[in-house]
């Protein structure tokens, strides 16, 4: 007897690819069962379909360079910087975007080769940059003046740079993501970008091999990624152009992010018209490379029912603050009955003192119980990366699931860690 599929075939299209759901109506990722996963690991849990990320990776480094054979996919790590996921995207061929010293670390101490990492920031300090130019990462990207002065007086051998441009184009998203309007704080307006490149013609450690741009994320239509890349034209010729990332995805079935067939084509297209027929031309994929692969499970802590039913679970701001964000409307579903048609409408809240911790605004779920496992699809990007201890919440544990084993990539917090940081009675007194 084949097994049931989700309740709602659509689903197919936003769970992870290796999802499946067995005879008994449970969720499975990667083959693991994810009320078993849950009680082994502990909830909220952020639970990744390895092998679909991996194919993920693959599609995004095998799509691009078909299409443009001198080209370059990087994985924006800010998105999920797990140090498992560093060491898998450089299994998979992909360079790593780094926008810190944290992330650089954790890029290198996966075995990311130095020259494949890309370090940016509006505001690095000369602690980070001294790291990379130590590390001899392959390309620091400039933001303006202030990273020129900190590396002149870093620099004793020659460094690659970008310089960053502010392409004047503002796509249709939050305005917290989107990053390439005239008023972004990253970057240089395109003629001081330009008096900046000439400055730098014949210093002896800078190189400006290329610009770098980057429009914003979650971004649902291709048409703003042409203008962006048509926007470099005016500032003439370099071997290397980063594009940057931003493709939004699908996070509900009334979603419609474009493909990534599409997006390639659209951007390497636009490429093809602008740019230098041998140029480097680099992507930054990070939500839309990630996302899908990831769930978020929590446990069901509280069923009530007042002026509405309310839903609640042992998770919320703290490890879905995506939602508070942007204002994003995640697919739930419960996980021991993934077959089952949703009977009841709920509002699925989290444990955070906020009124606004809403995950879910009338969600639609299966008998939702005390003790049931609810997971929300496409949590793969920033979930993990905008974790935080709100009401003294433990930050979650990361795990990888792939052919019916799981392996722990990132372990829960622990209650000692969490007071650690702090600095108590016994070493300082508080009391007067």
């Amino acid at each position: 007897m084949a097994a049931p599929g989700f309740h709602d075939p659509r689903f197919e299209r936003i769970f992870p690819p290796n999802a499946s759901v067995r005879t008994d109506g449970v969720l499975e990722i990667g083959g693991c069962a994810l009320p078993e996963l849950a009680a082994e690991y502990g909830t909220p849990l952020y639970v990744i379909d390895e092998l679909g990320l991996r194919e993920r990776m693959r599609a995004y480094r095998d799509g691009l360079a078909a299409r443009r054979p001198n080209s370059q996919v990087a994985f924006a790590s800010k998105s999920f910087p797990v140090l498992a996921a560093y060491a898998i995207a450089a299994a998979e061929g992909l360079a790593i975007d780094v926008a810190g010293a944290g992330e650089l670390l954790l890029a290198l101490e996966s075995g990311a080769p130095p020259e494949l990492i890309h370090l940016h920031g509006n505001a690095k300090s000369e602690e980070e940059l001294a790291l990379a130019v130590d590390a001899g990462i392959g390309t620091i990207v400039l933001d303006g003046e202030a990273d020129v002065e900190r590396l002149d007086a870093l620099l004793t051998r020659p460094q690659d740079v970008l310089i960053r441009i502010i392409p004047g184009v503002d796509p249709r998203v939050p305005r917290a993501i989107s990053t390439g309007g005239e008023r972004s704080k990253f970057g240089l307006p395109i003629p001081q970008a330009k008096a900046l490149i000439e400055r730098l013609e014949g210093h002896p450690f800078i190189t400006v091999v290329g610009l770098h741009l980057h429009i914003g994320s979650q971004v649902l239509e291709v048409e703003p990624f042409e203008r962006a890349v048509e926007a470099v034209r005016e500032l003439g010729e370099f071997p290397v152009y980063n594009i940057g990332g931003g493709l939004g995805v699908d996070y509900h079935v009334r979603h419609a992010a474009p493909t990534l067939d599409a997006y390639l084509d659209a951007i390497t297209a636009a490429a093809t018209c602008v740019l230098p027929a041998h140029s480097r031309l680099i992507i930054e994929p990070g939500r839309s490379l990630v996302a899908r692969s990831g769930v978020t499970a929590y446990r069901v802590n509280n069923v009530k029912r007042t002026g509405a039913t309310f839903v609640a679970v042992d998770g919320g701001l703290a490890d879905q603050l995506n939602v508070a964000l942007m204002d994003m409307e995640f697919t739930p579903l419960v996980a021991d009955r993934a077959s089952t048609r949703p009977d009841t409408v709920a509002q699925l809240v989290g444990r955070q003192c906020e009124s606004g911790d809403l995950l879910v605004d009338r969600a639609e779920l299966a008998a939702p119980a005390t003790g049931d496992t609810i997971v929300l699809a496409a949590t793969g990007a920033y979930g993990y990366t905008l974790s935080n201890n709100y009401n003294g919440a433990l930050k979650p544990a990361v795990v990888f699931c792939r052919e019916g084993e799981s392996r722990l990539a990132v372990r829960r917090q622990t209650y000692a860690e969490f007071l650690g940081h702090h600095v108590g009675p016994s070493q300082q007194s508080w009391a007067s």
